[in-house]
């Protein structure tokens, strides 16, 4: 930078040594006069300016071109130069820099420092990166298995506690005591919830960065299915309609042991989970009211439908936001749920989704929410810790997917070729070794 003072600190900068920076940065006289004429501008004054400066006089009344690289000289000042401003109080600790989100941040915070809170690409391009990270998909994957677990067990569990229709009959419900029963509205429930996981399925397998796509998708539906368990065992709601005949079973009989309870427990759990808690898969629980599991699935399958397909193609986003409502519908039409039930279940999913994609695809706010974000939600800094901004929608053709698989096979086969010459070679010279050993002895005996 043509601005360097020599050996001066730049606090220690004189007004001519500021003409002499502008002079070489390519300012106007003009700007120069402005600045070091009339207004004596020092190195001091120069590397504390801030947004304010810039929004009145004199500064607001140069040329633009010369505003800018007087902001953009500012910056590059200031970076170079932290120790200096914490000695002048304006920055109170070494993390508090232009481009962290530190609390402290201080007199410097505007909202032209707001822009800049975002971090450098890691990349040596420049361009941000979206690596695949098979891994940590992998272990969203395991996370959702966990939790779907669990969630069926508990299943088990509120069956169980279900309250006595006789005792306990169905709370007034605006809708469900407006709208009849249709026996068959809950099968074409989820019918649609199958359609949408199908068109999912479609996006994941052309989309480019499928892998962090899936990541994103486990952990929200483990983190939001995880929330369900508690919201069920908390409280259990009273059967919502009449034509539900639910009653607790009773597993511990005379003579039966706690395991033994414990076993059918979980078999039962078993028959949930295998049929992903599905009517059609006959399945049929009861007591699973606050909130509703199916709500959840066609707000999450609708959302990341919309997010990971291009804004153009509104038909399918029509088609899928149409899916998700009638699904809600027919959830509501067969008096399987109440009305808060599937109203609870799209707020908290919409909501968690919205939180975690505008955090992700916003780093500044990621780094000034981290540690409320570390509570929250633990698996959001893992997951998103290599995401560099918004993930485009791109796609590959069938024939760049089959490649890539191809490409990864023959990876693979070289690795593992590799570590068999490796390993042989390793057995040969022990061998080797051995023998000569062995020969060593005869010898000396």
């Amino acid at each position: 930078m043509a601005c360097n003072g020599g050996s001066l600190s730049i606090i220690d900068w004189s007004n001519q040594d500021i003409k002499s920076c502008l002079k070489k940065e390519g300012f106007e006289e003009n700007t120069i006069k402005v600045l070091c004429d009339e207004n004596k501008l020092d190195g001091k004054c120069l590397l504390v300016l801030n947004e304010n400066d810039f929004s009145i006089e004199p500064l607001s009344k140069l040329t633009l071109k010369d505003r800018k690289c007087l902001y953009l000289l500012c910056k590059n000042l200031q970076r170079e130069n932290q120790n200096t401003l914490m000695e002048l109080g304006v920055l109170e600790n070494h993390s508090a820099n232009l481009y962290s989100s530190h609390p402290n941040y201080s007199k410097l915070e505007s909202e032209y420092c707001d822009s800049e809170r975002i971090s450098p690409p890691i990349s040596e391009d420049g361009k941000p990166r979206y690596p695949p990270e098979k891994t940590k998909a992998f272990l969203s994957f395991m996370y959702v298995v966990a939790v779907t677990w669990i969630t069926a067990f508990v299943m088990v569990i509120v069956h169980d506690r279900v309250p006595d229709m006789k005792k306990y009959p169905p709370l007034p419900d605006i809708f469900l005591d407006n709208v009849p029963h249709i026996p068959w509205a809950f099968d074409m429930c989820e019918v649609t919830g199958t359609v949408l996981f199908t068109m999912w399925l479609t996006v994941l397998l052309f989309h480019k960065h499928r892998f962090i796509l899936m990541r994103r998708f486990f952990a929200l539906s483990g983190t939001v299915f995880l929330l369900r368990c508690i919201t069920m065992l908390i409280t259990s709601l009273s059967v919502p309609g009449a034509h539900l005949q639910c009653q607790p079973r009773n597993y511990a009989t005379q003579g039966t042991s706690i395991f033994g309870d414990l076993a059918k427990k979980l078999s039962q759990a078993y028959v949930i989970w295998r049929g992903a808690g599905m009517s059609i898969q006959g399945v049929r629980t009861c007591g699973d009211y606050m909130f509703s599991g199916h709500t959840v699935a066609l707000t999450m399958l609708n959302f990341f439908i919309t997010e990971y397909t291009p804004r153009h193609i509104y038909y399918l986003h029509t088609l899928s936001w149409m899916m998700n409502m009638f699904g809600i519908f027919f959830i509501l039409a067969a008096h399987e749920h109440y009305s808060i039930d599937v109203f609870v279940a799209f707020y908290i999913t919409s909501r968690l989704f919205l939180y975690y994609h505008t955090l992700s695809n916003n780093q500044a706010l990621m780094q000034r929410d981290s540690t409320r974000t570390r509570v929250w939600f633990p698996l959001f800094s893992y997951f998103e810790s290599s995401v560099e901004g918004i993930v485009p929608n791109e796609y590959e053709t069938p024939t760049e997917i089959v490649t890539n698989i191809c490409q990864f096979i023959r990876s693979k086969y070289s690795e593992f070729k590799l570590h068999i010459t490796a390993a042989a070679k390793s057995s040969t010279s022990t061998t080797i070794i051995e023998t000569v050993s062995k020969t060593s002895n005869d010898k000396n005996k």
